[in-house]
C-alpha cells in the first residue's frame, strides 16, 4: 500500500496556486523547446533539416519572439487545468482511500490518469489554439491572439474543430499518467525517503526521469494529435502539415505508410529536451512553493528546511490549527488580564 500523496496541511487554493506557479515558471523557461517540438511534430518547413537546424531557421524567418509563440495561451490554460486535475484527483483518492488513509499504487495511478483526462478535455480548445498560434507565421499571422483564434476556429470551422484530436489526449493521458506516477513512486522508494523529505535536487531528478519515461510511452498519441490540431483547409498550406488525412486512424496510417513507424516519435528529442527540464523545474518549484505555504501555515520553522515546528500537531488542518492558535492567544490574553475573566 502507498500512503496518500496529498498534503492536508495546505488549503485547496494553496495547492492549486502551487501547481499553477510551478507550471507557469517551468513552461515559460522551456517555451522555445516546446515551439520547436510542435513544429517538428506538425512537419512545417522550419523542421525539414532536422531538430537543431530548426532554431536558426525559425529565428531568421520570424525573429526571437517566435520562440515564445503560444506561451501566453499555454500559461493561461495551466491554472484551470491544475484546478480541475487537483480537484478530480483529490475526490478520486478520497473515494479509493481505506480507513487508514492509504491507497494502493495502482489506485493512485488510476486516480491520476482519470484526473488528467478530465482536465485535458475541459481545457482542450486552448490546446488547439496554442498549436495554431505556434504553427502560424508570426510575421504574417492568421490569428491576432487567443480570443481571436478561438472565435476564428469556431466560426470558420465549427465547434468540433476545437476538439479535433481530443480522443488522442484521452488515450495518451493513460500511458503518460501511469508512467509518471509509477516512476515517481518508484523513485521515492529508491531515495528511501517520503516525498516531502526530498531535497530540491532529488525532486528535480525525480521530475526529469519520470517525465522522460512517461513522455516516451505516450508520444505517438501526442504527434498525431498535433497534426490533427494544425490541419485546416482555412489556413495557408493546410496548416503546414506534412501529411494529409481524414481522421485519427487515417493519420496513423498515412504517417506509417509515408514515413515509417519511427515517424510517430518525430520530435521526441526536442520534446525530451523540453519536457525533462520542464517537469524537473515544475516538481522543484511546486515543492518549494508548498514549503512557503507550510511555513506560512506554521508547520515548519523555515521554507528552506523540512524541520517541523516544535509543539505543532502536524495532523491538524490549516483552519483547525489557526482556530487553535486563536484559542491559545485568547486564553493567554485572558490569563494576563484577570479582570476579563467572568
Amino acid at each position: 500500500m502507498a500512503t496518500l500523496k496529498r498534503d492536508s496541511r495546505l488549503t485547496s487554493w494553496q495547492s492549486t496556486l502551487c501547481g499553477g506557479l510551478a507550471g507557469v515558471l517551468s513552461r515559460t523557461a522551456t517555451a522555445p523547446l516546446d515551439v520547436v517540438k510542435i513544429l517538428t511534430q506538425v512537419g512545417t518547413f522550419h523542421s525539414k533539416q532536422g531538430f537543431l537546424s530548426s532554431f536558426p531557421v525559425l529565428y531568421r524567418a520570424e525573429g526571437l519572439r517566435a520562440f515564445w509563440k503560444g506561451n501566453l495561451t499555454a500559461c493561461v490554460r495551466l491554472f484551470p487545468y491544475s484546478a480541475v486535475q487537483l480537484s478530480a484527483y483529490h475526490r478520486l483518492t478520497v473515494l479509493f482511500m481505506d480507513d487508514l488513509g492509504q491507497i494502493s499504487q495502482w489506485q493512485a495511478i488510476v486516480a491520476g490518469s482519470v484526473a488528467g483526462m478530465l482536465a485535458a478535455v475541459v481545457i482542450y480548445p486552448t490546446d488547439v489554439v496554442k498549436t495554431r498560434l505556434i504553427v502560424q507565421n508570426s510575421m504574417e499571422p492568421t490569428y491576432r491572439g487567443i480570443v481571436h483564434a478561438l472565435c476564428c476556429v469556431y466560426y470558420q470551422e465549427g465547434f468540433s474543430s476545437l476538439y479535433r484530436g481530443v480522443s488522442l489526449s484521452i488515450l495518451g493521458a493513460v500511458p503518460f499518467s501511469a508512467g509518471l506516477f509509477f516512476m515517481n513512486m518508484s523513485l521515492d522508494k529508491f531515495w528511501q525517503k517520503p516525498g516531502d523529505r526530498l531535497s530540491p535536487v532529488q525532486h528535480f531528478i525525480n521530475g526529469c526521469l519520470a517525465a522522460g519515461v512517461a513522455q516516451t510511452m505516450s508520444f505517438p498519441f501526442e504527434t498525431v494529435k498535433r497534426k490533427m490540431q494544425a490541419q485546416s483547409h482555412i489556413l495557408p498550406h493546410c496548416g503546414g502539415v506534412d501529411v494529409h488525412f481524414n481522421g485519427v486512424l487515417d493519420c496513423f496510417r498515412q504517417m506509417v505508410k509515408t514515413k515509417g513507424v519511427l515517424s510517430l516519435w518525430s520530435g521526441l528529442t526536442a520534446n525530451l529536451l523540453k519536457v525533462v527540464p520542464y517537469f524537473g523545474l515544475m516538481f522543484t518549484t511546486f515543492e518549494f512553493s508548498k514549503r512557503l505555504f507550510l511555513y506560512r501555515n506554521g508547520y515548519i520553522i523555515s521554507p528552506l528546511s523540512n524541520q517541523l515546528t516544535p509543539g505543532v500537531d502536524q495532523s491538524l488542518g490549516p483552519r483547525e490549527l489557526e482556530e487553535l492558535r486563536k484559542f491559545i492567544r485568547h486564553k493567554n490574553f485572558a490569563n494576563r488580564n484577570p479582570s476579563l475573566k467572568s
